[in-house]
């Protein structure tokens, strides 16, 4: 069975584990050993190479690291998977007998290096996992993905780790859940697995985002884990032992993905509802952007900008302040503002090229 029909049909959730990056000998078998011991994951994890913001960080043991990675599948019983970044990695890494790769969120942001891996699995038969770009485009993500199966592999997994910005708030990489979403309904064949390790960069965040991963339907959890986190050589804020990813998975509420019939009539009345005020809301904004091209008509009569930003400005603070009295987040309100608003300029700029 291919690996992306054994996760899509495994008990969720799919566990691959292990350290963020294989150090020594001794440090990986350890961590192999509890997590099988434990019986916590299906798949052992570790990186080999570790591409780096900066040139000073610790970029991985590399090559010699791959035997010890295969050892510690062979004496666990756990498949084994590491991340590739060129063709170089790939030939290294099948040479080894590692028996699954990624490909990580700086290639996959990189056509060139994606369609390199691609070629170098020419007529290769093994499961690729293909991380979320750094970068939030879903397209850039699912052209990774057309690239490696006109290469012929058909063995594929998404992975969603988040996505970089500027001065993040609460975690490392924010999750942008809507891009997963809309990844699954243009792939709905392709098994989806997070990464709250690398959105969070923060231990204690994990299991809120594992959470959430699982009432959003993914299919597994990708976890780090180190015998000694704090003493990691890569990211050891993000790590948790082989005890502490245990206690993730015990408090993960795993909930149906499928609606009993019994349940099915009331589900259905309460969505009955929500369409009927969702129709309400589309009319009324069909409404408003009327009313915005009579805005426009009057600016283009009266040789007015169409942005006029005290106004906006002012608008917006107006919103922001009603978010509690609505129980909104002020982050959905600006969302929700802001497309609006770029409807309504929409609309005036129509008016202002007649």
């Amino acid at each position: 069975m291919k690996l992306s029909e054994k996760i899509k049909n495994s008990d969720r959730p799919f566990v691959i584990a292990g350290p963020c990056s294989a150090e020594t000998h001794d440090q990986l078998i350890k961590i192999s050993k509890e997590i099988a011991e434990k019986k916590l994951a299906s798949v052992l994890r570790a990186g080999i190479w570790k591409p780096r913001t900066r040139p000073d960080s610790f970029e991985g043991v590399g090559e010699e690291a791959l035997s010890w990675l295969a050892e510690a599948g062979k004496e666990t019983g756990l498949q084994t998977c590491t991340e590739v970044a060129n063709s170089n990695h790939v030939a290294l890494a099948l040479k080894a007998g590692i028996d699954i790769l990624w490909i990580g969120a700086r290639t996959t942001v990189n056509p060139f290096a994606v369609q390199e891996i691609a070629d170098a699995l020419q007529g290769v038969k093994i499961p690729i996992m293909v991380k979320n770009p750094v970068n939030p485009d879903v397209d850039l993500w699912i052209g990774a993905f057309e690239r490696l199966e006109n290469a012929g592999i058909t063995d594929l997994t998404a992975i969603h780790r988040g996505f970089s910005v500027y001065k993040p708030q609460k975690y490392r990489n924010t999750p942008n859940w809507e891009l997963p979403i809309a990844f699954t309904e243009r792939c709905p064949g392709i098994p989806i697995i997070c990464d709250p390790s690398h959105i969070t960069g923060n231990r204690d965040y994990l299991l809120d985002v594992a959470q959430k991963a699982m009432d959003l339907n993914f299919d597994g959890l990708m976890i780090e884990t180190h015998s000694a986190p704090d003493l990691a050589w890569s990211d050891a804020a993000q790590q948790v032992t082989a005890d502490g990813l245990e206690s993730i998975l015990n408090q993960l509420v795993l909930r149906s993905r499928i609606v009993q019939l019994d349940m099915a009539s009331e589900l259905d009345q309460m969505r009955l509802k929500t369409g009927i005020l969702d129709d309400q809301i589309f009319e009324l904004l069909s409404e408003r952007m009327k009313i915005s091209e009579e805005v426009g008509e009057f600016k283009r009569a009266n040789n007015i900008t169409i942005l006029q930003q005290e106004h906006w400005e002012k608008i917006i603070s107006n919103r922001l302040n009603s978010a509690e009295d609505l129980d909104l987040t002020k982050l959905f309100i600006r969302q929700l503002m802001d497309a609006i608003h770029q409807e309504s300029i929409r609309h005036q700029v129509k008016v202002m090229k007649k």
